[in-house]
């Protein structure tokens, strides 16, 4: 079933390639796998490429293995109401920052009463496509089972099934072997996410096994 028009990208069809006038918008959602000490050099490598923004969006274990003010010091100035009204116009402004990052802190800051922008609504208005990496088991369970207990996960919840949305599972081996993992992944394959990884090498814990995220 086609999108009603009121729930469908406010920004039109992603440009090919991206153009000033309408760049690709990738949000970068992260989770607390150790492999999260890779989201800066991520979205460093995405923002090299000319007319790309991206947002990150880390759970708050994620925030555990890289410095969130640090990546987004050049943005701070950057509220849920200029991501709001940016929506609503269906353009960014061309001051419009290319790294930003969203935490769970920032979900309500800008919510007072009803009609006020709420943060999880607006990235799934804003997103072309979403970068799930690295996905814990945790989160990885979250997804499978609907749970939405935090911006990342409340975000997933409302995107929209025709955005291309791509999970890059990272754990332990003995975590990603466990029978409800294979599950979970059957899971959100059937709700269209395409998963990619994990691959084998020597862990961040030590173990030699399958887990590690994709590179």
């Amino acid at each position: 079933m086609a999108l009603p028009a009121s729930l469908q990208s406010p920004f039109g069809p992603v440009a090919i390639p991206p153009t000033s006038a309408r760049p690709l918008h990738i949000v970068l959602a992260c989770t607390g796998s150790v492999a999260s000490i890779k989201v800066p050099l991520i979205a460093e490598a995405l923002a090299q490429y000319r007319h790309v923004h991206v947002l990150i969006v880390p759970t708050k274990d994620a925030t555990h293995f890289f410095d969130c003010q640090a990546l987004g010091a050049q943005s701070k100035a950057y509220t849920v109401e200029h991501l709001a009204a940016w929506n609503a116009a269906g353009t960014c402004a061309a001051h419009a920052p290319r790294l930003h990052v969203w935490t769970d802190e920032a979900e309500w800051s800008a919510w007072n009463q009803p009609g006020d922008p709420v943060l999880h609504i607006e990235l799934r208005r804003w997103a072309d496509v979403v970068l799930l990496a690295p996905c814990s088991a945790n989160t990885l369970a979250k997804i499978a089972n609907g749970l939405c207990d935090n911006l990342l996960t409340c975000f997933l919840r409302a995107l929209a099934s025709e955005t291309p949305t791509y999970l890059f599972p990272a754990m332990n081996t003995l975590m990603y072997m466990h029978p409800i993992t294979a599950k979970h992944l059957h899971a959100v394959q059937a709700l269209g996410y395409q998963v990619h990884g994990p691959i084998t090498k020597r862990l961040a814990c030590g173990d030699q096994g399958t887990g590690a995220m994709l590179d």
